[in-house]
């Protein structure tokens, strides 16, 4: 059983939930941007919630079924796909999701997984430190394993889209945040901050009135983890996504409820994000 790819849209990759527990090996997590979405997916054809799907950047994804196939899509929702309701793909027929109305990053699960050779314990491909299958390409033929579970039997998971406008989401203070004090941690918390179109799986980039530091000097590179908010020279925040670096050495203001990560990582170029104070 297969996929094969007929056009990848921006990013298409193979995504599980990575590789916990390997920071100190200097190996970085990876995995799906939004958890949420990826694990619904998986449920919704009856996967195991780390089993491999196609993480989708702004639609453009078309796949054609080489064997009868139940897929489903989940996070943002595409033209040209059913959304949240598992589907049976035919042999030989096609799927093509267009460009989602709300949100960025899509989820497609085909019963059994995408079943690419694990790289370090995980399917999933790290695009900063170049771990993992290669991105997805045109002409590529992706296996699909075996089913282990039992198809759920649920037709539509109905679930609310990602948002189009501002999105407000908790933030907790981080091991730096005295390097910016109240008036830093006022200004973090009192603006909305844009995503700007640097932003990647990596993390977001955020614009705003930059933040500024009461104390300056070097700081040794710390242990990072998602969800954090890294305050390079500029002043403006870096959320730091799946793809994060594994240590750094910008102070970190606060970290993101981790639930709300996957919030953030549906955002688009052009969204504001306000970050509460918890």
């Amino acid at each position: 059983m297969s996929l094969t790819v007929l056009a990848t849209g921006p990013l298409t990759t193979v995504q599980d939930l990575g590789r916990p527990g390997q920071a100190a090996l200097g190996i970085g997590r990876s995995g799906v941007c939004d958890r949420a979405s990826a694990g619904l997916a998986n449920r919704l054809v009856g996967n195991p919630t780390d089993a491999a799907v196609l993480e989708v950047t702004f639609g453009g994804l078309a796949v054609r079924a080489e064997a009868d196939l139940l897929v489903v899509t989940t996070g943002a929702r595409c033209p040209g796909a059913p959304h949240a309701a598992p589907t049976v793909l035919r042999r030989g027929q096609e799927l093509r999701l267009g460009p989602p109305a709300s949100g960025l990053r899509s989820y497609l699960a085909v019963r059994g997984g995408i079943d690419v050779p694990p790289v370090l314990g995980s399917r999933a491909t790290d695009l900063l430190a170049g771990l993992g299958p290669a991105v997805v390409a045109t002409g590529d033929v992706l296996p699909v394993g075996t089913p282990v579970d039992p198809a759920p039997g649920v037709d539509l998971a109905p679930v609310p889209e990602p948002a189009t406008g501002e999105v407000a989401v908790a933030v907790l203070p981080g091991p730096r945040a005295d390097w910016f004090g109240d008036p830093g941690w006022a200004a973090l918390t009192g603006q909305a901050w844009t995503v700007t179109s640097e932003s990647n799986r990596v993390g977001l980039r955020l614009d705003g009135a930059p933040l500024e530091r009461l104390r300056t000097g070097e700081l040794p590179s710390e242990g990072m983890v998602r969800g954090a908010l890294q305050v390079p020279p500029s002043g403006l925040p870096v959320l730091f996504l799946a793809d994060h670096p594994v240590t750094g050495g910008y102070p970190v203001i606060g970290y993101v409820s981790d639930a709300d990560v996957d919030t953030c990582a549906q955002l688009r170029p052009g969204q504001t994000l306000r970050l509460r104070a918890r």
